[in-house]
């Protein structure tokens, strides 16, 4: 799933290769892809784009002032093409889910993997209009999100971490891949309790937040949108390396499985050299 620092990164790429130009076609493919109808996908037509902003993991296109947001979901994916086909996309089983052509002959392609069909496209006036984007928490990158308001955050916060950090009404943009390694990164087990930290560990985990995702965010400026899923898996130290040495300490990284997903994390440098157990059963092995 594309996350805060893929989205931050596309935003820029699409804000280079968007603004200033015209908008001539929008094409869905699969209409399950549209989450609004008033006013129709088409309204965006003609309009000139005159920016691209980033809501957590949305990314909202602006023409004239008409909003053209989408969230990629877990399988989703935006493909730039310096040329688009030839004729109107064919509806059929396959990834593609929408079109967007310029005038100049350029575009984009909304794409979605697998089975579970959850990309969604939203055309607004308001981005507040869409209740994922009015919902979201702050930005763990804005100017303002200081140690302070992170600790007033995590105060009353009951969950454990790792589900604290994902929570997009908590803190927006964080999703499975960054929580491992933010938690990593702080060497704190993602079982432990948010409201449980002490002044230190809260800086430890704020500094890991911050850390964490500029870095990635840095490592990502500049790619072509093609180039960023690679980028992304190459700079996990922990996320989706079960098996393999933890580039810290080099004792082997474990994995928690759950129904629908799963985290990976180092005994030695988060959990003090315990296994995690599957929490459904327990938080620790003893």
């Amino acid at each position: 799933m594309p996350e805060l620092p893929e989205v931050e990164a596309l935003k820029d790429f699409l804000a280079d290769h968007l603004v200033g130009r015209e908008v001539v076609r929008v094409l869905p493919v699969a209409i399950s892809v549209l989450k609004t109808y008033d006013p129709p996908v088409t309204a965006f037509e003609g309009r000139e784009v005159t920016a691209v902003r980033r809501y957590g993991k949305f990314l909202d296109i602006e023409a004239d002032g008409l909003h053209f947001v989408t969230h990629l979901a877990r399988a989703g994916w935006l493909h730039w093409r310096d040329t688009l086909p030839d004729g109107p996309p064919r509806p059929g089983k396959g990834p593609l889910a929408l079109r967007v052509a310029l005038e100049t002959g350029e575009g984009f392609d909304l794409t979605e993997a697998g089975t579970q069909k959850r990309l969604a496209v939203y055309v607004v006036r308001d981005p507040a209009e869409i209740p994922g984007v009015a919902r979201l928490g702050p930005d763990p990158l804005a100017a303002d999100f200081d140690e302070e308001r992170f600790a007033r955050l995590l105060a009353n916060e009951r969950r454990q971490l790792k589900g604290a950090l994902r929570d997009q009404s908590l803190i927006a943009g964080v999703g499975n891949a960054y929580s491992d390694e933010i938690l990593h990164a702080a060497k704190m087990s993602p079982f432990k309790l948010a409201a449980s930290l002490s002044p230190e560990e809260t800086t430890r985990l704020y500094e890991a937040l911050r850390t964490t995702l500029t870095e990635a965010v840095e490592r990502s400026h500049g790619l072509a949108a093609g180039r960023l899923k690679a980028e992304k898996k190459s700079g996990l130290r922990v996320h989706g390396r079960a098996g393999e040495p933890c580039p810290v300490c080099g004792d082997t990284i474990r994995e928690v499985s759950f129904s629908d997903s799963s985290l990976q994390y180092c005994p030695t440098c988060q959990t003090g050299g315990k296994p995690l157990a599957d929490r459904r059963l327990s938080r620790l092995l003893k």
